[in-house]
């Protein structure tokens, strides 16, 4: 058990944002697994603002899902704040975190002083994240980078910063905003942080297994690991975390016919929230996520995300995949 401000989490796993996946129904599937708290997709400070209906579906929260952090990005104070109060105040979303954007390291979002673009100013970054502190009732948490790029690596003055300005924890990925998601994390660059914070470290990147969480924690000294494509696809990996962190048990890898069955619920989840059409297209990348250590994956993977219009013809794959798993193993 740890806490982020008052907020008290039973599991040192949390569940990453990740754009177009971590909808609500997404982290209500994943959430019986172990996830401590889970992190909402993230959602324009603006688009709250002008009451762009698409961003404020991104607010939709549930005591399933509970607790949940809202993560905001923004490039300016004045919208932030007035984005709180939408949410707080107008529409009086249910959630548990508040949790800042300073890693985003896509173009579009930068390029707009947002994201990773803030790791440039630390003295403005400071005043932002101290103001916003001061405003909302709810915890404060950042999620950043190691830096801009390798020859501008300033994640200790960042964190420093930021504990300075009042958040209850920090995610750091291990990588620079210039690295995207390519390559290997460096925990190295943060090895033993977590014992020198004031607040919890939460770190992610390439957490695909048990092992690298393991690894990770070990370097970092961390509270807890964020999973986000390790576990798409693969929602036992995050009770393999759970149970080692709390137990000290390896369990075994997840029944290829378990999987099948988890791809399943997600589907329908998805379904229910946002209508066949629109969960269809997002199952197209979710779904074969779920294949990816079966025998003959390729193909399955292939026929999912190229054929697939409705829940009838995923259900169609599922089944022979059920019966190819059931008559020559894995």
């Amino acid at each position: 058990m740890w806490q982020i401000g008052k907020v008290k989490i039973k599991s040192q796993v949390v569940l990453a944002p990740m754009a177009g996946i971590t909808s609500l129904s997404y982290r209500k599937c994943l959430k019986p697994f172990g996830v401590g708290y889970s992190v909402s997709e993230m959602i324009s400070d603006a688009g709250i603002v002008h009451h762009n209906q698409k961003t404020l579906d991104y607010l939709k929260t549930s005591s399933i899902d509970s607790p949940v952090a809202l993560q905001l990005f923004g490039s300016k104070l004045s919208t932030t704040l007035k984005a709180i109060d939408i949410i707080d105040e107008e529409l009086k979303i249910k959630y548990d975190i508040l949790d800042l954007n300073f890693g985003c390291p896509v173009h579009k979002v930068v390029s707009a002083g947002a994201g990773s673009a803030w790791l440039k100013d630390i003295d403005t970054l400071y005043t932002y994240v101290k103001a916003i502190v001061k405003h909302t009732r709810k915890p404060v948490t950042a999620k950043i980078r190691l830096g801009i790029d390798d020859n501008h690596i300033n994640v200790n003055e960042v964190v420093k910063a930021l504990e300075k300005a009042g958040v209850s924890a920090i995610g750091i990925h291990a990588r620079t905003a210039k690295a995207m998601y390519s390559g290997l994390p460096h925990y190295e660059l943060i090895k033993g942080l977590g014992k020198k914070m004031k607040v919890p470290l939460i770190v992610s990147g390439n957490i695909f297994t048990l092992d690298d969480a393991i690894n990770a924690m070990k370097i970092t000294n961390a509270t807890a690991v964020m999973l986000a494509r390790g576990a798409l696809g693969n929602p036992y990996l995050i009770t393999q975390i759970d149970q080692y962190f709390k137990n000290k048990i390896k369990l075994d890898n997840i029944n290829p016919l378990d999987n099948i069955k988890y791809c399943r619920t997600l589907a329908k989840a998805l379904i229910a929230e946002k209508g066949e059409r629109t969960a269809i297209s997002i199952l197209r990348t979710i779904a074969p996520q779920f294949f990816k250590e079966f025998k003959a994956a390729k193909k399955i993977r292939n026929e999912i995300a190229q054929t697939i219009k409705t829940y009838q013809d995923l259900d169609t794959i599922l089944k022979k995949a059920e019966k190819e798993v059931k008559n020559y193993g894995r």
